[in-house]
């Protein structure tokens, strides 16, 4: 099987940090989120197809500096085209069946245990679906008999919601159903396109392990505290010199002599945390600099931003080299 992986938008509820860095190359937990998302796909698959708009180029670079165990392709939009359009553009050659999976959902879930109900069931695909309490952001799923998906509503209010599970974006689809899907154009995969799969027979594989959709820093911060307790993440002992609880994931080059660190810390290559400061429940990227006494609580900090000694953040977004 190949996979089709979707990395399109422009991360906007996570700006000011998405004006330099696309959201799929945040670090949660020591790892870029996209690493995240391939690690659920089998070892032995025969290449993952990156369908990427937004600062497409960086995603290429990174991929290609740091190589997976199977092959990986990335194949950019001129133009934002949404998940049917993006699937469409890069979906010359997949096989048949394909995974498809959404680049900001952070899950537990075993994809052969999927690809077995796709085997047994049959029909034009099978979606995975999470319970979640807030059906409001999502589609939620109309659910028959062996969990035929019998309809979506979107976003709908929770007392007119069909169920709690919404589609927790990771699926498997039969190729023929890129053929559904009109080329050259912008279209919602799931809006304008799903709907008319159902009578083929889609099934849902409702999860029963973790899911969060991180795309926003809220949801960011919460992934990246899942990663830690399923020891997804680079766990390792507390930087050089450092005290305190952890656990932090030390990227290369990150220093702390002198620091302390609370619970759910990544921090970023080269990043830098002075005596007496203290972080916790954040994510520091690429060449941050917290400077002596300084505190960094529940916080995402772009790439070479400083924080002043003795200053306070607490519920920051920041994008590349702020200054605090």
């Amino acid at each position: 099987m190949k996979a089709l992986v979707l990395i399109g938008g422009f991360g906007t509820r996570l700006r000011p940090v998405t004006y330099s860095v696309p959201k799929q190359l945040i670090p949660l937990a020591g790892r870029p989120m996209l690493y995240h998302v391939l690690d659920l796909l089998p070892t032995d698959i025969e290449e993952a197809v990156l369908a990427t708009g937004y600062k497409a180029e960086m995603i290429d670079a990174y991929v290609r500096a740091h190589p997976l165990p199977f092959p990986v392709r990335t194949v950019p939009e001129a133009e934002p085209l949404g998940t049917g359009g993006g699937m469409r553009n890069a979906g010359e050659g997949m096989s048949d069946p394909f995974y498809l999976l959404n680049s900001d959902v952070i899950a537990q879930v075993d994809l052969r245990d999927v690809r077995a109900r796709f085997d047994r069931l049959g029909g034009a695909g099978v979606m995975t679906l999470a319970e979640v309490e807030d059906v409001r952001p999502y589609g939620v799923a109309a659910l028959g008999p062996d969990d035929r998906i019998t309809g979506f509503v979107e976003k709908p209010e929770p007392e007119a919601a069909p169920s709690r599970w919404i589609n927790a974006g990771v699926a498997i689809w039969r190729r023929s159903v890129l053929d559904r899907i009109p080329p050259g154009r912008a279209l919602s995969f799931e809006r304008e396109v799903v709907p008319g799969l159902l009578a083929d027979g889609v099934f849902g594989y409702r999860l029963t392990g973790y899911w969060d959709d991180a795309g926003t820093p809220e949801r960011l911060l919460r992934s990246q505290r899942l990663l830690f307790g399923d020891d997804r993440g680079r766990i390792g002992t507390l930087p050089a010199g450092a005290e305190g609880t952890g656990p932090v994931a030390t990227m290369e080059g990150a220093t702390g002599r002198g620091a302390e660190f609370g619970r759910w810390v990544t921090l970023g290559p080269h990043s830098f945390v002075g005596p007496d400061a203290h972080v916790e429940d954040s994510i520091l990227m690429d060449g941050v600099r917290v400077e002596a006494g300084a505190w960094v609580v529940g916080s995402i900090l772009g790439p070479r931003t400083t924080v002043r000694a003795g200053h306070r953040v607490e519920g920051q977004v920041t994008g590349e080299a702020a200054e605090l």
